[in-house]
């Protein structure tokens, strides 16, 4: 079936809801999976590893604006997640988390096509594919300008002094059925999370990705950030598998309608 896709921007966020021309989408919001087959036993690789896609599909995220579900948009609260987090935040955190929200989060950047950055990328309602090499596994990102992420499982540490960029050095290793990935060398330039959660270069992400069946991964992000937390602060959910979709080209720079309702107050 040809894909459907419908764009929502409103107070500066970008939203995406994916469907099926079975009529799934909804006023730009997907309702119901009812024309999907039900989800069948976690697919697995000859080495016994749970397969996390291989271009056999894409995982498309919801728009989840607040990854702690305690703030930001009241719309978006433990349907999101799985747990309210009370965010540990600094003072100094807390004040321009707070400002945040106030000016409708005029200062998103996001909204001026930068990457969102970790764990921001999970969040971001656009479809992801998830390749598995011997010793590597790559994530290929639609939107979120476009780019791409190596999480390296070969045993390497992390480099002393990281260069920081926007989705930082990723090393990654399995626990059973969940790759476990360890992020550092991030710069201070994006958000956490649509609703304006901050951090600094200190931020090190722990992430857990683990694919309960074949249409469902469980995702798990850690924030470690001591020069903005008080300790570290964990969320989670689930994102879902659509069978035999395909990346599409996004290109934000070329219809980027976002900044006009990036007004604030």
């Amino acid at each position: 079936m040809m894909q459907i896709r419908s764009f929502v921007v409103a107070a500066g966020l970008l939203s995406c809801a994916a469907g099926q021309q079975s009529g799934s989408v909804v006023g730009g919001t997907v309702v119901t999976r009812s024309s999907r087959a039900a989800a069948g036993p976690t697919p697995r690789l000859p080495d016994g590893k749970p397969e996390l896609g291989n271009a056999t599909g894409v995982w498309v995220p919801r728009a989840i604006h607040d990854i702690a579900g305690a703030g930001g948009d009241p719309a978006q609260k433990t349907k999101m997640v799985e747990k309210i987090v009370d965010v540990p935040f600094q003072p100094w955190a807390k004040t321009l988390y707070d400002s945040r929200i106030a000016n409708l989060w005029k200062d998103d950047p996001e909204g001026l096509c930068l990457p969102p950055g970790v764990p921001r990328m999970m969040t971001t309602p656009f479809p992801f594919q998830i390749y598995q090499l011997p010793d590597r596994v790559i994530f290929i990102y639609e939107g979120g300008a476009h780019i791409w992420r190596i999480v390296y499982t070969d045993g390497r540490p992390h480099p002393k002094d990281p260069n920081p960029t926007y989705l930082g050095d990723s090393i990654g290793h399995w626990e059973g059925d969940t790759l476990v990935v360890d992020v550092i060398g991030l710069n201070d330039k994006t958000w956490i999370d649509a609703a304006g959660h901050p951090h600094t270069d200190a931020l090190h992400v722990i992430e857990r990705y683990t694919r309960t069946d074949s249409l469902t991964l469980h995702y798990e992000t850690t924030i470690d950030d001591p020069k903005a937390y008080t300790k570290p602060w964990t969320a989670s959910y689930t994102i879902a598998f659509e069978p035999g979709w395909e990346p599409y080209e996004y290109i934000c720079q070329e219809n980027n309608r976002d900044l006009n309702h990036l007004i604030g107050k």
